[in-house]
């Protein structure tokens, strides 16, 4: 089975199968699997004569050799053509060439002698490497490509680029996705899959080439591929990719090698890449200086461009589409030429201040212990510096100290900003080498805190709270900063486990760190760490006071003195204590920072509390779109668990608007993550809840939801619980249990009444509301207060939900004409909000009240967009172009651009029109 290749398979099985001739390029980098799908054809073309041969570096100075061995099996057919293209083609395989002028009637006569040959059966032609082999034969396979329509032939070749075979059908060979590189590294090597983790650190190394992913998978001892030993930076330079770069580099000119290899020493990634993006830069004017002291100059790159491996870059730069490409001529290169060339470009950084970049190269071209290059490699990193980079030269610092616990320190310093930049599998391969250092020493206990990190992150929060906790004992005398950072992360560790009772550990080793006179950061965790707590215990008096000066540190929080953990924890505090507009301030500042900083390990954690806060903002789309980014940093870093809790909330969001495909394949995308008791499970349980409540499967809702947590145990997701009591209560006041649905509510109502927020309390009203006799007067009088403490400008769609309830409740207690007001509204903020079910219900309730209602014209809402059909539905019930921007927090210019379109793709004139259009 081809992993990651099921199209171009598809492809070539219907070029096989058609009558007429066909031709097709597959074109990619080396180690794409061009060869291997050529190998496909060969195997699925049995019913058609196989004519195959290959372009030789050897060969390539002899003309039409390439074709000699492509037609060498049928050439005793050349008699039958005519005379003039028989001699042109007799002379062109013989070594003798072709004049320019005779080059088309070359091409008839291959057309001729395959036609001839084709006779007997059609033919399936296939030239691999055609841009290696001689130039004259590949010139002519693409003129005879285009000529094959009237024969039953079918010729396949394969290149590295597409570059001069215009008008020849191609398909160029995409770098395999995530799961197809975790598929075919699990299928090459008997017995079980290694661990996450060491597939996604091969994938990330291979960047989805086939071939490396391969040579990865064959070169690892048992240690790396159980994930015990560290895993290697670059694929093996002996494997087949290697050799396949080895070749393609042989056959550039010397000073272009040269000239390469000097280009790949001097790139590095930008200072704050998308993570989907590899491409690699090399510094213009460090580079320039570089050639000009070997003698080169920047026009010996031109025959690497040509080969696909760089691109020129407007002025004077050099980049690497792919980094794999770079790091294998790097790696394929001598010693000795590494060693030159990183000596020339420290040379071209005397005297610019580069004193990082100057003192890697130097690094690299030093052997054995240099305790003064080590000094000055670990003084240039700073605050400023790339994450990867600074990870780079710590660790090489670390190889070249002759002093062990400076050396250790390091190394530890080095997996630490490693892990920032998104590289798990780095960071591990660094804290690997000081196993043995003891946790009760400053350097043990840092390598403690960080291993803690990488498992609540990406791996087991059971297994991360131990060396948490640990860590903190550790550096509670030495290092208070990173103990309080410890604790933190242990208490997140407790709630994503699920194991809330443990939160009082923390609180009371919190406690004991705390200090008068501490700085506002430090203030700000010990004084969240309480509240938490307090919390948890459903002391709310207490700890709402706690939380809300937490928030108050957050936002007094300078920007010299901010640092992402200090604002996210003050997002919870916001969070915790329902100032959710708060709390997404300080969640998306800390979005931000980290993005600056380039601390991609803690961008999962604040896209999530931004999202939270979103979501109860009302914000639903803003809050997709966060976990959305959210999901692929985590992906790209490795933090399965974020991810998880990620996937989570885009399930809860698609159930909120009725999406039953999108919640479920969120749910399903989970897997073993969803453990139980954790968050991402509780999440998901929600979501399921959630659809179970629109399919009206109110005892499935109410039991999913009332499992989530064990009050009075300190088990289960608490918060999550709480977050979902109006949907507990809502399912379980329709399934007649109302005595479930009052020991939910009552702990809601502790908190939502420590609260300040009106949307907590108006849901709290609900619920009660829901829980009075039917038709009852205290039912309607909690109805109303609800309404009442709705936002009017944020949470449009609980005030929705609440509009249909209530009206429900009029419609059932015999009062149609009251009811139909309030199902109006709420008809309407459904369709705006997308939430087809919920309208759909609204529509319902709607007639059963004696209102004929019509529906959206199916043509209407099949030719928009989400985003169009909500500006349209606000524009047709009388809305103002500066009303809906304001709504749907877009700009003016915005909502005139969609409503052209709206007009256009119904082929309407005016908002009349778009009012019928739309029912």
């Amino acid at each position: 089975m081809l992993r990651g290749r099921q199209a171009e398979c598809r492809e070539i099985r219907s070029l096989l199968a058609a009558p007429a001739g066909k031709a097709l390029l597959l074109h990619g980098e080396p180690g794409s699997g061009r060869s291997t799908l050529l190998a496909y054809a060969h195997r699925h073309g049995r019913g058609r004569r196989l004519l195959a041969a290959a372009g030789l570096p050897d060969e390539a100075m002899l003309p039409y050799a390439g074709l000699q061995r492509l037609l060498d099996p049928v050439l005793d057919g050349i008699g039958a053509l005519p005379e003039r293209q028989r001699e042109v083609l007799r002379r062109a395989v013989a070594g003798e060439g072709c004049r320019d002028q005779d080059q088309l009637v070359l091409s008839h006569a291959v057309l001729g002698l395959l036609a001839e040959a084709a006779h007997d059966g059609p033919l399936l032609c296939t030239m691999d490497d055609l841009d290696v082999g001689d130039a004259p034969t590949a010139r002519l396979l693409t003129l005879v490509a285009r000529r094959l329509p009237q024969l039953p032939v079918v010729l396949l070749l394969t290149a590295g680029s597409d570059r001069g075979a215009d008008a020849i059908p191609g398909r160029r060979l995409l770098p395999l996705d995530e799961p197809d590189s975790h598929a075919l590294l699990a299928a090459r090597r008997p017995g079980p899959p290694p661990p996450g983790p060491v597939l996604a650190g091969l994938s990330a190394l291979a960047a989805g080439n086939p071939r490396a992913l391969v040579d990865l998978a064959d070169s690892l001892t048992h240690g790396q591929w159980r994930g015990v030993e560290p895993l290697p930076t670059t694929p093996p330079a002996d494997g087949g990719l290697g050799r396949a770069y080895r070749g393609l580099l042989s056959r550039l000119p010397g000073e272009t090698r040269r000239a390469l290899l000097l280009a790949a020493l001097a790139a590095t990634a930008p200072a704050a890449p998308d993570l989907a993006d590899h491409t690699d830069v090399a510094d213009p004017v460090t580079l320039s200086r570089a050639l000009r002291a070997a003698g080169d100059s920047l026009a010996a790159l031109a025959p690497a461009e040509a080969a696909g491996l760089i691109r020129f870059t407007a002025p004077g730069g050099v980049a690497f589409p792919r980094s794999l490409a770079r790091a294998m001529v790097e790696a394929t290169a001598s010693v000795t030429a590494r060693r030159d060339a990183h000596l020339l470009l420290a040379a071209a950084l005397d005297g610019t201040g580069a004193r990082l970049r100057r003192a890697l190269h130097l690094a690299a071209a030093t052997d054995g212990p240099a305790p003064a290059l080590a000094t000055e490699l670990a003084d240039a990193v700073d605050d400023r510096a790339d994450r990867s980079t600074a990870a780079t030269a710590l660790a090489r610092a670390a190889e070249l100290s002759d002093d062990p616990v400076l050396a250790a320190s390091r190394q530890v310093t080095a997996a630490r900003y490693a892990w920032q930049a998104g590289d798990p599998g780095r960071a591990r391969a660094l804290l690997h080498r000081v196993a043995d250092v003891p946790v009760t020493s400053p350097t043990g206990g840092l390598a403690e805190l960080l291993r803690g990190e990488m498992r609540l992150r990406c791996g087991s929060a059971p297994a991360a709270l131990p060396n948490l906790l640990a860590a903190a004992g550790a550096l509670a005398e030495m290092d208070r900063e990173s103990a309080l950072v410890a604790l933190v992360r242990a208490g997140e560790a407790v709630c994503f486990c699920g194991d809330q009772y443990r939160y009082a550990e923390v609180a009371r080793r919190m406690a004991a760190l705390r200090r008068d006179g501490d700085p506002p950061w430090a203030d700000l965790l010990t004084t969240l760490v309480a509240g938490v707590a307090a919390t948890l215990r459903g002391d709310h008096a207490h700890g709402g006071p706690l939380l809300r000066r937490a928030v108050v540190f957050g936002d007094r929080l300078t920007s010299a003195a901010a640092t992402p953990t200090a604002l996210t924890g003050a997002a919870v505090a916001g969070l915790l204590v329902a100032v959710d507009a708060a709390a997404y301030r300080l969640a998306d500042r800390a979005v931000e920072l980290a993005a600056d900083r380039g601390e991609v390990s803690l961008l999962p954690r604040a896209l999530e509390l931004r999202a939270m806060s979103e979501y109860w903002l009302g914000r639903h789309e803003a809050a997709t779109q966060s976990c959305r980014e959210g999901l692929r940093v985590a992906r790209a870093a490795g933090q399965r668990s974020s991810a998880g809790v990620h996937l989570g909330l885009l399930a809860v969001l698609a159930a909120v608007r009725s999406d039953h495909d999108a919640s479920l394949g969120h749910v399903a995308e989970l897997g073993d993550v969803a453990v139980p008791g954790s968050r991402p499970h509780a999440l998901a349980e929600w979501a399921l809840a959630l659809l179970d409540l629109v399919d009206a499967r109110y005892a499935d809702a109410a039991d999913r939801l009332a499992a989530l947590a064990r009050p009075g145990t300190g088990r289960g997701q608490v918060l999550v619980q709480v977050m979902a009591t109006p949907h507990l209560v809502e399912a379980a006041a329709h399934d007649g249990r109302h005595a479930r649905a009052r020991a939910a509510l009552a702990v809601f109502d502790r908190w939502a009444g420590s609260t300040a927020s009106p949307l907590r309390r108006a849901l709290s009203a609900r619920c009660h509301a829901l829980l009075a006799p039917r038709g009852s007067a205290e039912a309607e009088r909690y109805f109303r207060a609800a309404l009442s403490l709705h936002p009017c400008d944020a949470a449009t769609f609980e005030r929705a939900r609440t509009e249909l309830l209530f009206g429900r409740e009029l419609r059932h207690a015999r009062r149609p004409r009251e009811a139909r007001g309030h199902l109006h509204r709420a008809r309407q903020t459904f369709i705006l909000l997308g939430a087809e079910a919920w309208a759909r219900q609204s529509t319902v309730e709607l007639r059963a009240a004696g209102e004929s209602v019509g529906t959206p014209d199916p043509d209407a809402v099949r030719l928009l967009t989400g985003q169009q059909l909500r500006v349209a539905h606000l524009v047709a019930s009388g809305a103002t172009n500066q009303e809906v921007a304001r709504q749907m927090f877009l700009s003016t210019r915005t909502v005139d651009h969609h409503l052209r379109n709206i007009y256009h793709r119904l082929g309407i004139r005016s908002r009349t029109e778009l009012v019928r259009a739309l029912g």
